[in-house]
């Protein structure tokens, strides 16, 4: 394998892939190093005994796609595979809005410079709504509560990384057999399917109608000449003498890790919020291969104000695991309810019981009286619906965005390694989650359901984000953040960030298609050598 290149990209999420993309487009000799797996449809997992979680401290034993990190009062959800978090995301690819860019963020980043930049991403993403004749009772009840309670004006449908077939029929019979999926091939020439409403969003589309970065940014990577490595986690990078960096990392190989590195003379950081901080971070601090990065790494970091209210109806089917996971919301990101700016959603869930069956099913599909009783017991799975009295209330708020991660080690084992921690402080943050839970409750008592309001919160004042921000903010000087206007590390040329990491607030709502557009004007930035679009 080639180890010299012109750009290394570090992660294939939202930003990674996307300035992959661009850079290999123009021209560059592009490498993507990816700690993750490169998955398909018919490895994703299902069972009880298939990878799903990866664990830090032995990915060489557990690299499954799903990354949880407990920070004692915060849990961050993230993604590990060729694609990001795009393979278990919830779909929704909505800009933020206008007056987000109005302060915090540099000179160089408003709305008005980013939107062609989200028009692209919109494009390459294949962003549609869920058409009218395929609405899920979720949608229903969130509209109805809108208007129950006086805010029909802030409903409205959200925008989905998803293809939808217009002739789809949700009531026909069996209507989640991928057999109804109608087959298509993409720009990229990747053959993808469309959506059968089966709930599976968040564990791996099968029929392949969520658009994934694997599917087109990547894709169009890959045609454009990028090479993209699974299982390769990086550790550390350096200077070297004749100009650009060396990247270190380790291969997953055989339940091994094999250490080995690469050269380039530009590199991207995209690896989520949390990699690319502690990437930095041990960089300057442990490794001392990067001692002049600003003192404010680390800084700025936000759990996005992400919340879940579930409610029970006792006597209405609400089926939470129909549908794309998220199709609608109800924006209160005005602060019109005294000052807290947040935004309403209606959640999903996948079916995890009946998608196990599904599976056994499927390996067991060779014939005989054991795989024809698994197909039917397969078909009662996907036509029943365990906790179709569910409504799960979701939403994301503008926290305080006052987190701060840097290295430490955990009190128990003081003779051990640092790690990432966070330091949290709810108390600036808690009356935007409580304004949301509020709203919540008001949206369930007018739709006829029961709130629960989750332990964790009441009794703990706990979180739990998919959305983890900042960390590497952008900003106008090294003073104030890490990287300028146009991602690049202040003191270090040639170096980059370009994902979740670079907010220097939260948004209030679904970073992914702002992180795409950011990474567009970052990666044009670095193709035409300027500091980005002007204002």
């Amino acid at each position: 394998m080639a180890n010299s290149f012109d750009v290394i990209v570090v992660g294939s999420g939202f930003g990674g892939a996307v300035t992959a993309c661009r850079l290999a487009q123009a021209g560059r000799k592009v490498l993507v190093l990816e700690r993750g797996r490169e998955w398909t449809p018919d490895s994703y997992p299902r069972g009880p005994d298939d990878a799903w979680i990866w664990d830090d401290d032995e990915p060489e034993r557990q690299n499954g796609w799903i990354d949880l990190r407990y920070f004692g009062d915060m849990t961050v959800v993230q993604g590990a595979a060729v694609g990001g978090g795009s393979l278990i995301y919830a779909n929704v690819s909505v800009e933020a809005e206008p007056f987000v860019f109005e302060t915090g963020w540099p000179a160089a980043i408003n709305y008005k410079a980013l939107k062609p930049h989200y028009e692209t991403a919109g494009k390459m993403l294949g962003v549609e709504k869920t058409p009218d004749n395929q609405l899920t009772e979720r949608f229903k009840l969130m509209r109805e509560g809108a208007q129950k309670t006086g805010h029909g004006d802030r409903f409205r449908k959200l925008p989905l990384a998803v293809t939808f077939n217009k002739d789809f029929q949700g009531d026909g019979p069996d209507p989640h057999n991928e057999a109804n999926s109608k087959s298509w091939t993409n720009e990229h020439g990747v053959t993808q399917g469309t959506c059968i409403h089966c709930g599976y969003c968040d564990i791996g589309c099968r029929v392949q109608a969520k658009n994934t970065l694997d599917l087109n940014y990547l894709a169009a990577a890959r045609n454009a000449g990028a090479e993209v490595r699974a299982n390769h986690i990086v550790r550390s990078l350096e200077t070297i003498d004749s100009g650009g960096y060396r990247v270190r990392f380790e291969r997953i190989e055989d339940g091994r890790l094999i250490p080995d590195s690469v050269t380039a003379d530009q590199v991207v950081l995209a690896a989520g919020s949390l990699g690319s901080t502690e990437l930095l971070l041990r960089c300057r601090d442990i490794y001392r291969t990067l001692p002049g990065i600003s003192n404010k790494l680390g800084y700025g970091w936000s759990s996005n104000g992400d919340f879940l209210t579930p409610a029970i109806y006792w006597d209405r089917r609400i089926s939470p695991t129909v549908g794309p996971t998220i199709t609608c919301a109800i924006d209160f990101l005005d602060g019109s309810k005294n000052g807290n700016r947040f935004f309403v959603e209606d959640g999903g869930f996948p079916d995890v019981l009946g998608g196990t069956v599904e599976e056994v099913s499927r390996k067991l599909s060779g014939g005989g009286i054991i795989g024809k009783l698994f197909a039917r017991i397969a078909k009662s799975a996907r036509n029943r619906d365990p906790l179709d009295a569910i409504m799960p209330w979701f939403g994301q708020s503008i926290d305080a965005s006052d987190g701060r991660l840097y290295l430490g080690k955990d009190w128990w084992n003081p003779f051990g390694s640092k790690k990432i921690k966070l330091d949290w402080d709810i108390r600036d943050s808690e009356a935007v989650i409580n304004a949301m839970v509020d709203m919540h409750k008001e949206l369930s008592a007018a739709t006829g359901g029961t709130p629960v309001e989750p332990l964790y919160w009441r009794w703990m004042r706990d979180l739990i984000t998919p959305h983890p921000l900042g960390g590497c903010a952008m900003s106008d000087d090294p003073a104030t953040g890490v990287v300028d206007g146009n991602g690049r590390v202040y003191g270090y040329d040639g170096l980059y960030v370009a994902d979740g990491a670079v907010f220097p607030k939260a948004i209030g709502l679904n970073p992914s298609r702002t992180i795409a557009a950011l990474a567009e004007h970052i990666a044009q930035g670095m193709i035409h050598g300027t500091q980005g679009v002007e204002t």
